[in-house]
């Protein structure tokens, strides 16, 4: 009989990031208290039903749940208050995501001005649809941003 070993289901993805941006007449400070918190989401993305949250800090596992009935289960890698940047991996999900991985940062672009940038890797389970898949998480992430620039311009 062969001896189990370790082993786990978490890849990183391969592929060309997709990245979004928005900057925005506020200070670094504000955004980062928007777009930096893991658990508020929802603030900005209003296809979100909810989150739930299992644990806190790095490590922990954010549950979104949409109004559609798609879930998505990630987990936080890191998280820096101070640097203003945080990075997080999906884990299980209905829309069709083989992995992702994402990071959310805030940098200062003077008094009163700031920018979000927001970038995901990912893989779609369906291979042969990867430029649609590719537009599909672009607009989600320009959405979501864009929403952002709603709350605080």
């Amino acid at each position: 009989m062969r001896q189990l070993q370790p082993d786990t289901l978490i890849q990183n993805p391969v592929g060309r990031p997709v990245v979004s941006s928005v900057a925005i007449a506020c200070s670094a400070v504000n955004l980062w208290g928007v777009v930096g918190r893991f658990a508020g989401f929802d603030a900005f993305i209003p296809a979100l039903a909810g989150i739930t949250m299992i644990g806190s800090g790095v490590g922990s596992l954010r549950k979104k749940c949409f109004h559609d009935g798609n879930v998505v289960v990630e987990q936080l890698n890191s998280h820096d208050a101070q640097a203003m940047h945080m990075t997080w991996t999906t884990i299980y999900n209905t829309l069709g995501v083989a992995r992702l991985w994402a990071a959310m940062s805030v940098e200062s672009l003077g008094e009163n001005q700031a920018r979000a940038t927001w970038t995901i890797i990912a893989e779609p389970v369906d291979a042969s649809d990867k430029e649609g898949f590719e537009q599909f998480i672009q607009a989600f992430a320009d959405s979501a941003l864009d929403n952002v620039r709603r709350l605080l311009g």
